[in-house]
């Protein structure tokens, strides 16, 4: 069962490390798997098929190194490396795949609860140089939530990584039509995207919106929004037919802004860099408010 967070204004459901979801790409701590504002669900599952949706991301997930994992390029084939907030991967390939499920020595992970808040803690091994300590508190707002992170290097090596939030949002699985609307912090120029997959044309961009001219049938992602651009973390996604928004304020600047998506899902993503020396300890938050138009 999952843990509730909830007050007059809203319901957060809140997986635990070792409860459903249990592959290999998304951080298990704190996985929020649905919130309930104003008689609208929010956050859905990747995949539409129900049989999928302990394999596959949901709701507000997060990553770290979705790209190059700490220790995958020291590791030998057969050897382990980190995946932070999940556990030690065993290397299989000379590339690294966030598709792929690895077999896994999963974390351990102490837990607090709160009657407004979460927080969860865990520690890795020592390997190839590479140790951490990461903790996160979900915490409830009148009408929204906060996820505090914090991050300390306690190994021998510099840690160098990314996170970001995938955001798996529908409102009441509402199709993606030209009833939605994504907002940015800055203009957007399909011209300065590093990639622009876009199949059918029916994802448009006029200012700082994205929106929808049919419901597209097929995959569309767009990275680098922002042209590499040093921006503020934000974004926010309205629904007109529903009369509700969601936005999400990041307390840092990113460099790095991608949208995923298909017929049933949006995913903007804010990304945040992480640069930590030895004994070293960085933290940063994201905020999330539900709010009628």
């Amino acid at each position: 069962m999952p843990h509730i967070l909830k007050n007059k204004n809203l319901e957060i459901l809140i997986d635990l490390p070792h409860e459903n979801y249990r592959e290999t790409r998304f951080d298990w701590s704190g996985k929020i798997i649905e919130v309930n504002f104003e008689n609208v669900t929010f956050g859905i599952t990747e995949t539409p098929k129900a049989a999928y949706q302990h394999h596959n991301g949901r709701g507000f997930f997060n990553e770290f190194g979705i790209d190059s994992p700490l220790g995958f390029d020291e590791a030998k084939k057969g050897e382990w490396f980190h995946k932070i907030g999940v556990g030690l991967l065993n290397k299989e390939d000379d590339s690294y795949s966030f598709v792929n499920n690895y077999k896994v020595k999963t974390l351990n992970f102490s837990i607090q609860k709160s009657t407004d808040s979460i927080n969860l803690e865990c520690s890795s091994e020592l390997v190839h140089g590479y140790q951490y300590i990461l903790k996160k508190e979900i915490q409830l707002l009148e009408t929204g939530f906060r996820i505090n992170y914090w991050l300390e290097n306690i190994g021998d090596k510099t840690i160098k990584t990314t996170e970001y939030n995938h955001n798996f949002l529908a409102f009441n699985k509402e199709l993606m039509s030209n009833d939605y609307r994504l907002v940015l912090p800055f203009e957007l120029d399909s011209g300065q995207f590093d990639e622009n997959v876009n199949p059918e044309n029916f994802v448009q961009f006029k200012n700082d919106q994205l929106g929808f001219s049919k419901t597209p049938n097929e995959v569309f992602f767009f990275s680098y929004l922002n042209g590499k651009k040093k921006v503020p973390a934000s974004w926010k996604l309205e629904n007109s037919k529903l009369n509700i928004g969601i936005k999400e304020v990041g307390d840092f600047k990113t460099s790095k802004v991608n949208v995923w998506g298909c017929k049933h899902v949006i995913s903007p993503e804010l990304f945040f860099e992480i640069a930590l020396h030895p004994k070293q300890s960085v933290s940063w938050s994201r905020t999330y408010t539900f709010y009628k138009l």
